[in-house]
C-alpha cells in the first residue's frame, strides 16, 4: 500500500467518523513511541483511532494487522498524548476502525 492510499483512507475514515459526531483534534499525531492516526473526541471522551487499509481480507484482513506490539505502541503514546495535553484524568479508549475496499468498520474499544 503507498503513502497516498493510506493517507487517503485516513481521510476518508476522519469523514466518516465527523458524520458519526466524532470532532477531530489532532491527524497524525507522531512521538517517539509512534503515531496515532486520529485523535477525536466523542462526548466528553477521547478516541485514539488506529485506522487500517488493505484491499483484500487476506491475510486476516485490517484489523487483525494490529497485533499486540502495535496495541503496546499505540497505548504508549496515547499515554504521551494525554500528559503532553494536561489530560492524565480524561476519559478515552483506543479504537480501530479498518476500511477494505468501500467497507468501514469500526471496532470501538478494540484493546
Amino acid at each position: 500500500m503507498s503513502r497516498a492510499q493510506g493517507s487517503q483512507a485516513e481521510q476518508q475514515v476522519c469523514q466518516w467518523l465527523e458524520r458519526q459526531g466524532l470532532i477531530l483534534l489532532h491527524q497524525n499525531f507522531h512521538c517517539r513511541f509512534g503515531e496515532l492516526d486520529l485523535v477525536m473526541q466523542q462526548d466528553n471522551e477521547l478516541v485514539f483511532i488506529e485506522v487500517k487499509y488493505r484491499r483484500s481480507s487476506g491475510f486476516g484482513g485490517a484489523s487483525a494487522a494490529v497485533t499486540p506490539a502495535k496495541q503496546k505502541r499505540l497505548r504508549l503514546a496515547a499515554s504521551y498524548y494525554l500528559q503532553q495535553q494536561g489530560w492524565s484524568d480524561r476519559p478515552c479508549r483506543c479504537d480501530v476502525v479498518s476500511v477494505q475496499g468501500q467497507t468501514i468498520d469500526w471496532i470501538k474499544n478494540a484493546f
